[in-house]
């Protein structure tokens, strides 16, 4: 997505708060750079619209501290990919 900077944000920023997803995904979904992502629902989207950026804000800290759940799921998943099919034991 390409085109003026501050609509981009504000579309990164609802995409982010409406679905969750890391900043890595949004900038697969968009098609741009982490940076790009980052910088644009950090820096620029403070300025436009403080109130969608307080919710991007709470997103990311959200995302940042299930990180490393996150990456021990890629890992099992990278190693023992038949586990994932089972179901959990309660």
């Amino acid at each position: 997505m390409k085109g003026d900077p501050e609509e981009r944000a504000i579309a990164l920023g609802e995409y982010i708060v409406k679905t969750g997803e890391t900043v890595r995904n949004a900038a697969t979904v968009f098609g741009i750079s982490k940076s790009t992502v980052h910088k644009d629902v950090t820096t620029r989207l403070r300025k436009i619209d403080r109130s969608l950026w307080r919710e991007v804000s709470k997103v990311l800290q959200k995302n940042k501290e299930e990180r490393h759940l996150r990456g021990g799921l890629a890992t099992r998943h990278k190693y023992h990919p038949e586990r994932d099919e089972e179901t959990p034991q309660a």
